[in-house]
């Protein structure tokens, strides 16, 4: 199977990880199509035997790095008070209970940092192992599993609306 047939395989994760990074739907689609457009001329840099996932979500960090370094115009910024977006687009599901859930577990990925938010969707969400996502995002294992440990715990208090204390000396 050739190396892009391969990479139309690993859309939908690389579509589910960008939206949870981003939280932005125009937005992790236009970083998808970056990383695959990234990976499909650099194609002949992959190396055969080598896992290709690992390859493209490496690619993804990088391009999400280089993004979040410098601001872009990309965002669409639509007023409330637009007439061109129908009310149907605020709309909202009947089943509000498991969308809250949804939209505070997403609000509280958002207010982790960006190393420990995209550690713990690796492991959480895609299910790459601790050696896969250090290939991935080129760091040590260690540090991996630090972030990882330091992301969960931050998670856990947000979840429970309690913000991680911070550990202070205290001065005499």
């Amino acid at each position: 199977m050739a190396v892009r047939d391969e990479m139309m395989e690993h859309v939908p994760r690389l579509r589910r990880y960008a939206r949870a990074l981003i939280n932005n739907r125009d937005l992790a689609d236009d970083l998808v199509q970056d990383t695959l457009e990234r990976g499909l001329r650099n194609a002949a840099q992959f190396r055969p035997g080598t896992d290709l996932r690992a390859w493209l979500f490496t690619i993804m960090h990088n391009v999400f790095v280089n993004q979040v370094r410098k601001p872009s115009g990309h965002a669409v910024h639509v007023s409330v008070d637009d007439d061109s977006v129908a009310e149907s687009e605020f709309a909202v599901s009947g089943n509000q209970a498991q969308s809250l859930e949804v939209r505070d577990l997403d609000y509280a990925l958002q207010r982790l940092p960006a190393e420990q938010r995209e550690v713990v969707l690796l492991v959480g969400l895609e299910e790459m192992s601790y050696a896969e996502v250090a290939i991935a995002l080129d760091v040590p294992i260690g540090t991996v599993m630090s972030r990882l440990s330091r992301g969960r715990e931050r998670l856990r208090a947000l979840m429970a609306g309690s913000q991680p204390s911070a550990k202070l000396k205290v001065v005499r």
